[in-house]
């Protein structure tokens, strides 16, 4: 068994929201933790800096990121004691015959999964590009974010491969990002429980008030948000809210993402238009 447990999703899933409540949980602090601690509570897989090399991560081919990964994940495990948090976009794959998540270093999985459609609103608006753009790259098998000198490159295939691979996973949670908004003692509690505890109510409550998305907006509004994304001008915590994609999306747009992950989406609860 090993430490690493993956807090996996396809980008703008909740991924950081899931970690910010963990970071509040685990802290026990009576005042929110800040977002910008989040690097330091939960490891981010693709973060270049633990890449170290010679050339810049932008240089490193794909053959030269998966030698290195291994060894990657493994440096994880000897940063604490007990189990390790450690997010990634990276679908449940392998590459170059190398596993994006190395299985002999991982103790489990919390998948946390968003209806597609408010996916690609979502990651258009924080990436600056075109939802067709978006809603092409979605679907995408071979879809990819490139190494930039932040961070090394992350293979996320399309959004209905991306779950079917971590759906797959041996010891995993899956979280519905709708489910966790609709009721969040009940989904947030689940975590815990996965995790081998039993939620402590007053801790859980606080943990959740302090990681909602109006004290994590006001905290980006006043101390900025170091992990933005490429977009500036858009805040990285936006609305937060289920079914933004019907005030936004053509319906064109919400036909090509049913075509493309119909059946995956039903599979997980979500109801065709």
């Amino acid at each position: 068994m090993g430490k690493i447990v993956w807090l996996a999703s396809y980008p703008k899933s909740g991924n950081t929201w899931v970690r910010a409540f963990l970071c509040n949980y685990f802290s026990g602090s009576d005042a929110p933790q800040s977002i910008n601690r989040l690097a330091a509570f939960s490891v981010s897989e693709a973060n270049a800096m633990f890449f170290k090399h010679a050339r810049p991560a932008s240089a490193l081919a794909t053959e030269d990121v998966q030698r290195l990964r291994p060894a990657v994940h493994r440096d994880f495990t000897r940063l604490r004691d007990g189990p390790v948090f450690v997010k990634t976009h990276n679908a449940r794959l392998a590459l170059h015959g190398v596993p994006l998540c190395t299985p002999e270093v991982t103790a489990g999985a919390i998948y946390i999964i968003r209806d597609p459609r408010d996916v690609a609103v979502s990651y258009a608006r924080y990436t600056g590009r075109a939802l067709d753009e978006i809603i092409a790259f979605m679907g995408n098998t071979g879809a990819a974010n490139r190494s930039t000198d932040a961070q090394v490159f992350e293979l996320l295939s399309s959004w209905s491969k991306h779950a079917e691979s971590w759906v797959g996973a041996e010891r995993r949670l899956l979280v519905r990002y709708e489910d966790l908004l609709a009721a969040p003692a009940k989904g947030f509690g689940r975590i815990v429980k996965f995790l081998g505890q039993e939620a402590e109510p007053e801790q859980l409550s606080r943990a959740i008030s302090f990681s909602d998305f109006e004290t994590l907006s006001k905290q980006e509004a006043t101390s900025g948000y170091h992990a933005r994304g490429p977009n500036d001008a858009a805040a990285f915590f936006h609305t937060g809210r289920a079914g933004q994609w019907r005030d936004v999306l053509t319906p064109e747009q919400v036909a090509r993402i049913e075509g493309d992950h119909g059946v995956m989406m039903k599979n997980f609860g979500y109801a065709l238009s």
